[in-house]
């Protein structure tokens, strides 16, 4: 039988990895001339020629590389936090025609399947999917600590806020109070000041309307002719020493108050004059007068007709001369000022 023609010889892809091939060997065919007892079948088994290197074991390398590199990476990113690690596939689209199916090579069948069996895709998907989630976790949980905490402070500003306007809201009230109290007291210090005056006022009064039941006018129907320190050539001491209250003569002349007579009798520039003194010791002297109804040591009530108005002694007309010398003192005071203080108006 005639020999076949050899065999072209089949040069495999090259397995260098700077060449971007993914490691197949390349491998020579031997020549094959077929006989009768060579392509006879055999009986009882069958054989199949081992296949030695080749594509079927590049592609199982490949393969098993290619999901040990996803799932490491995917490990790391997750175990790390950081990003998945980048793999540089090769160009297969120049190839892709000429290669077998996957599943019909002999130990990558079980390796690539088609879809029943996932749990290959599961484990290098999951940490990929893993860490997604992971990142968006910590973000959202980043988010929200952010949120809480400015929520923790804005929460904490408005309660200072707060807080600072309750503080001058209770400032102001406490001034306006004190204010408001303050004015009170001013108001209630100065009724009661007004009250006391007031009180002061009535008790005077009715002090000087008492006196004035006990201590009476000279006069009854005068005018008032000569005051108190009126200067002059007249009179001695060079001023006017008393109160005149000028009358017709013969008008009576009343003891001011209740005492005891002690003078009575002519006194040269005075005239006819009566002195009488009080209980504290006043002496209340009388001039002028044209005749005499008293004598010394007697005791006389307010009231009482002492004398009558005349013109003796020093005097340009008739008049009653009236003279208040407190103690007995030789210096005398203003009559009208003392009548006054006893409730008395001349």
């Amino acid at each position: 039988m005639a020999s076949n023609r050899p065999a072209p010889e089949f040069s495999g892809f090259s397995a260098d990895p700077a060449d971007g091939g993914f490691g197949v060997e390349q491998e020579t065919w031997e020549e094959w001339n077929p006989t009768e007892e060579s392509v006879r079948p055999v009986r009882g088994k069958h054989r199949v020629a081992r296949q030695r290197g080749g594509l079927a074991r590049s592609s199982t390398v490949l393969g098993v590389g290619v999901i040990a590199a996803v799932g490491a990476g995917g490990i790391a990113s997750a175990q790390g936090g950081k990003p998945a690690v980048h793999i540089s596939m090769p160009d297969l689209s120049a190839v892709k025609d000429s290669l077998p199916e996957a599943k019909s090579l002999p130990g990558v069948g079980a390796l690539i399947s088609d879809g029943s069996d996932s749990s290959s895709g599961a484990a290098s998907a999951t940490p990929l999917t893993t860490v997604g989630n992971g990142q968006s976790d910590a973000g959202e949980t980043l988010r929200a600590r952010i949120m809480q905490q400015a929520e923790t402070q804005q929460n904490a500003a408005d309660a200072t806020a707060q807080a600072a306007v309750q503080k001058a809201a209770a400032e102001q009230a406490a001034e306006e109070a004190s204010a408001k109290q303050e004015k009170a007291e001013a108001k209630a210090a100065a009724d009661k000041k007004k009250a006391a005056e007031e009180a002061k006022k009535k008790a005077e009064a009715e002090r000087l309307a008492k006196l004035a039941k006990s201590f009476k006018l000279p006069v009854a129907s005068y005018t008032i002719t000569g005051t108190f320190g009126q200067p002059g050539s007249m009179w001695s001491s060079g001023y006017h020493t008393g109160l005149d209250f000028a009358a017709s003569t013969g008008t009576p002349i009343y003891a001011v108050h209740s005492g005891t007579v002690t003078e009575a009798g002519w006194a040269g520039a005075y005239g006819y004059r009566t002195i009488i003194t009080l209980d504290d010791g006043t002496e209340l002297w009388f001039c002028h007068q044209s005749s005499l109804n008293v004598s010394a040591g007697q005791k006389v009530s307010t009231g009482d007709v002492i004398g009558r108005v005349g013109a003796t002694g020093n005097v340009t007309g008739p008049h009653l001369h009236l003279e208040v010398h407190p103690g007995g003192d030789a210096t005398g005071i203003d009559p009208a000022v003392w009548l006054r203080g006893k409730g008395l108006t001349p």
